[in-house]
């Protein structure tokens, strides 16, 4: 039996992990032999233990993904596990190789579910049971050679100044390589562009210049060098070398080789004392001024969420008592009413209270065109006011503020793997040991079957190798294509809530859209009443507006806006029941009023017969017919006209073209649906269906076609949304449908829609440009490095060019992914 106080990590080297998460929903004692005999069943599971009154479960299992298996077991014996998720910047992250190992070593932490690791951004989002501490994933991370701290709300501007400071750091020591390595080039090179060079030296400076070469060549390394040996001595001798243990094999074997030519000649076969000095400080230099150019364009990736978190205003002015203060942005607070004056930035979320004006909100929603607001409208902080003034009341800020949750939403796609990304992660995991080997095997064969003296030419194919074929291209492909993507995509309007939807969307074969908010406006209007004999229509409305009053429905709002312009008296209503596809009921005056669609009223056993064949022309015409009901009896009818949002005919006939199935999927009467469909040129139609059948719909079209995305807007189409392959929800509708889905479309544009698709296809175009580049690179220089060429009489490759050629592929891969911000 372990010992209570064993080290988790000792643990968990031993090949098992001491676990203890809490459980929720026990009761007693019966809850809790369940929840053990699940546990135990687990492959290797000992010491299984459950605390009925600390509600808490501990086991020891096999360390390989045993978070997971344990909670799932869990949850299978009918339990919950509550999780949580910790996100870690990471400083010192160079290659995949490096990628790999963080990843390894957060798993192995006792608790973690799963962990993934971004290259581009430097973050690792771990996602594990309550009650594991952010302090256990850094020490993992340290013990593993790298740098961790936990995110808080907040970080951001530190974070940014580190990456500043970062980059200071490469610049800096770019400089000061390159000032060091001039000479050595001037002493090696000069005799191959000025004649007598060599000669020269020769007679001027000891050794013709050798002594000098070696005392900058160690400056070189032991300075700007240093980083490449501090990351990647350690890691080669855990047995986990990454590319800063392949730069440090590389320049430390050309120097040491160089340095022993210098001081020690005679140790050295006869012939053999040739200086490489000029190829390790180059090897560094170059390398250098790779990430340096590779720092600068990664910062451009995430342009776009920094772009957003800087357009609140610094300052607002809060109105209180009729006298104005101006005050800071963070000062601002829930209720307080700020006055926004024309040409300035809105300073945060609210509803308009007094006043009126034309906001510019393209830098949310995409869309260029200006949004009228007056009294009750909602205005997003960060947006640009127009011509007129106006206050607002606040609703939101910081953290709560729209502006804030798209920069999460972006960040959280930014920094998610896809699915292509676990084919990368299996080849780049040992691919550096792999690299290691070709090199060690290029110069054992060199020293055996090379032309006298073989030393030389073996260890400068060797370096060349080494260096040519650091990994740091195949970490960046995939990750700075989804960041400049989903970034370029914000601008757009189009947020991806989860990294793998771009993936998902590229693949999708069938688009369903519902009809009300996202097909049409969604600001219906009331163009029809017709009440039942000895009912006046005052009356009728006004009943119907009392209960739809208290509804978000687009409909429901509809019925109250027109009663509000008649001028009409709405009562109070109370016990208001919403029933999704349905329709809704309240207690109207000591009476119930029900409003709703035809199978409302059947349910309620209320004959619409009275009123069918009005509201079957109301239905051929395009407009919705709703009933309502007051005390049991029909009390009339209600039409509704919704008209299409501009544009739509046009991007259904653009996702036609791209060769989507596109279907209209709807709880709208099927006549009112057809009518829609046919002005908009779609020919599958489902209608008169309720939130299950819309789910039913998505599975028969992906049995039909193959992958499908649903669009929508409403509560009612949240199940849909959860069972899609994708959901794209309107950024104008529900909370519960944009929580549910995958996509946002926050300007509720369906060009919005087209242009996601667009947009995901040129990310994953993109990303395969960057693995072939990064993979067909290594494969094709690795032989060449080794010296191939020479066997067909051609030049061997210079550990130099090498180290150009490595460092120019990381560009190439992060510049390429670049292009995507004109997509």
């Amino acid at each position: 039996m372990s010992h209570p106080d064993a080290h988790p990590h000792a643990m968990a080297a031993a090949g098992a992990a001491p676990l203890s998460f809490p459980v929720e929903g026990l009761s007693c004692a019966s809850c809790v032999g369940r929840v053990e005999r699940a546990l135990a069943a687990l492959p290797g599971a000992r010491e299984v233990s459950v605390n009925l009154a600390t509600r808490r479960a501990s086991l020891i299992l096999p360390a390989e993904h045993a978070a997971a298996e344990a909670a799932e077991a869990v949850r299978q014996a009918g339990y919950a596990v509550p999780e949580a998720s910790t996100e870690l910047a990471l400083d010192g992250l160079t290659c995949a190789s490096c990628v790999a190992r963080v990843e390894r070593a957060l798993g192995a932490v006792p608790g973690v579910v799963s962990a993934s690791v971004n290259l581009a951004t430097g973050r690792a989002n771990i996602r594990h049971l309550e009650g594991v501490g952010s302090a256990a994933f850094e020490r993992a991370v340290r013990e593993a050679g790298y740098r961790a701290h936990a995110i808080e709300a907040g970080d951001r501007p530190d974070m940014e100044s580190r990456r500043d400071a970062e980059r200071a750091d490469l610049r800096r020591d770019l400089i000061a390589a390159l000032i060091l390595s001039l000479p050595i080039v001037a002493l090696d090179m000069g005799g191959h562009l000025l004649p007598g060079f060599h000669e020269a030296i020769a007679g001027t400076l000891p050794h013709g210049g050798a002594w000098v070469q070696a005392v900058l060549a160690t400056l070189v390394l032991a300075g700007p060098g240093r980083r490449f040996f501090a990351q990647g001595v350690p890691g080669l001798l855990r047995g986990h070398p990454d590319m800063n243990a392949l730069v440090a094999l590389g320049a430390g074997a050309a120097y040491l080789y160089s340095l022993v030519s210098t001081v020690a000649p005679d140790a050295l076969p006869a012939g053999a004392a040739h200086l490489y000095f000029e190829a390790a400080v180059l090897i560094v230099t170059l390398i250098l001024a790779g990430r340096t150019l590779e720092a600068r364009a990664r910062a451009r990736t995430g342009e776009a969420v920094a772009r957003l978190m800087k357009l609140s205003p610094r300052s607002a002015r809060v109105v209180e008592n009729g006298r104005e203060t101006e005050v800071p942005f963070d000062a601002l607070r829930v209720g307080n009413v700020v006055r926004v004056r024309p040409g300035e930035t809105v300073a945060a979320d609210g509803r308009v209270v007094a006043g009126s004006s034309f906001v510019d909100e393209s830098m949310v929603t995409g869309e260029p065109a200006s949004v009228a607001k007056e009294a009750g409208a909602q205005v997003v902080g960060g947006t640009v006011n127009g011509a007129g003034s106006f206050d607002l009341r606040v609703e939101a800020v910081g953290a709560d503020s729209v502006l804030a949750r798209i920069a999460r939403m972006v960040e959280t796609a930014q920094g998610a793997k896809l699915p292509i990304q676990a084919l990368v992660d299996r080849v780049t995991g040992r691919f550096v040991p792999a690299v290691i080997a070709v090199s060690l095997a290029t110069f054992l064969g060199w020293l055996a079957l090379g032309p006298a003296p073989s030393l030389g030419p073996a260890l400068v194919n060797a370096v060349a190798v080494l260096i040519i074929a650091c990994p740091c291209a195949m970490g960046l492909a995939t990750p700075t294509s989804i960041m400049v993507g989903t970034g370029r995509a914000a601008e757009r309007g189009v947020l991806f809530r989860d990294g793998a939807a771009l993936q998902r969307l590229r693949d999708v074969r069938a688009v369903a859209l519902d009809k009300t908010g996202t097909l049409t406006e969604g600001r219906p209007r009331l163009t029809d009443l017709v009440p039942a004999p000895r009912i006046a229509e005052e009356t009728l409305l006004a009943q119907a507006a009392a209960v739809e009053t208290r509804s978000e429905h687009p409909l429901a709002r509809a019925v109250a806006q027109a009663a509000r312009e008649r001028g009409l008296s709405v009562p109070e209503a109370a016990d208001f029941a919403a029933r999704a596809g349905y329709g809704v009921s309240a207690n109207v005056g000591g009476t119930r009023v029900a409003v709703g669609a035809a199978r409302l009223m059947d349910e309620l056993g209320i004959s619409t017969a009275i009123l069918a064949a009005e509201a079957a022309r109301l239905a051929e015409t395009g407009r919705t017919p709703v009933f309502v009901a007051v005390g049991g009896r029909l009390a009339g009818l209600l039409g509704i006209a919704d008209p299409v949002k501009p544009g739509a005919r046009e991007a259904v006939a653009r996702l036609a073209r791209d060769g989507l199935a596109v279907a209209m999927v709807t709880g709208d009467d099927r006549r009112t649906a057809q009518a829609v469909a046919r002005e908009l040129g779609i020919a599958e139609v489902v209608a008169e269906v309720l939130p299950e059948g819309k789910l039913e719909a998505v599975r028969r079209l992906r049995a039909a076609h193959g992958p499908v995305a649903f669009v929508g807007d409403g509560i009612n189409d949240a199940p849909a949304l959860a069972e899609a392959d994708i959901g794209i929800a309107i950024g104008t509708g529900t909370d519960v449908a944009v929580e549910s889905a995958d996509v946002v479309l926050m300007s509720g544009s369906l060009d919005a829609l087209t242009q996601g698709f667009s947009l995901s296809r040129a990310v994953m175009r993109n990303i395969r440009q960057n693995l072939f580049w990064a993979f067909a690179y290594n494969a094709a220089l690795i032989p060449v490095a080794a010296g191939a060429l020479t066997l067909v009489g051609g030049p061997p490759l210079s550990p130099v060019l090498a180290a150009g050629a490595m460092a120019l592929s990381s560009v190439f891969v992060v510049g390429n992914a670049l292009r995507l911000r004109r997509a």
